[in-house]
């Protein structure tokens, strides 16, 4: 069992930057972060290979948003710069407890955050 605790989710003006964070307990294959407005599909913004350090990024966020980890603190960092208005949504920390498909699908993950908000005003 995989418990995740998100947080850093705020208001921001567009252009602004926030970093949000997840810590996990538990062992985990891949890691990610997914965001989702209400009546959308849930969508995958970066996901990371626990062990390899592996990355892969929604078109929509590469070069602005970057995902590190912290393999001691068991925790994983999205910092998300030069923020958007369309960035506006719900974010989701997500873990995968096996070494199955590593992209941005909800599918291959198993393990979800409670969520945190992050609001983008032009």
């Amino acid at each position: 069992q995989v418990r995740l605790v998100e947080s850093g989710g705020d208001s921001v003006q567009a252009g602004g930057s926030l970093r949000l964070s997840c810590a996990a307990s538990g062992v985990t294959m891949y890691m990610g972060w997914f965001r989702q407005a209400p009546g959308n599909d849930r969508e995958g913004v970066a996901v990371i290979g626990t062990g390899s350090g592996r990355t892969v990024y929604a078109d929509s966020v590469k070069g602005r948003f970057t995902l590190s980890q912290d393999l001691a603190k068991k925790m994983v960092y999205l910092q998300m710069n030069n923020l958007k208005p369309e960035d506006t949504d719900m974010y989701y920390c997500a873990a995968a407890g096996w070494a199955g498909e590593f992209s941005l699908s909800p599918r291959a993950f198993n393990y979800w955050g409670q969520g945190t908000q992050v609001t983008v005003s032009s």
